[in-house]
């Protein structure tokens, strides 16, 4: 299994910020990345403030259709 989950965290950055969205703690866990007991390693989302949650609803909702 390929556990390089950079190219994710990367696309995944990328279409945030099509969005205007920047998440600045975005990157791959480094916790589950070292050990051995959990496979693929996590994104690590990290913090972000109430206006770029907010954002980050609102673009969601409207992906839903909502």
């Amino acid at each position: 299994m390929d556990d390089d989950i950079t190219p994710d965290v990367e696309a995944l950055r990328t279409a945030l910020a099509a969005h205007g969205i920047t998440l600045p703690s975005l990157g791959v866990d480094p916790v589950t990345f070292a050990g051995s007991y959990i496979r693929p390693p996590l994104v690590a989302l990290g913090d972000c403030n109430v206006a770029t949650a907010r954002q980050l609803t609102d673009v969601l909702r409207r992906a839903a259709g909502g």
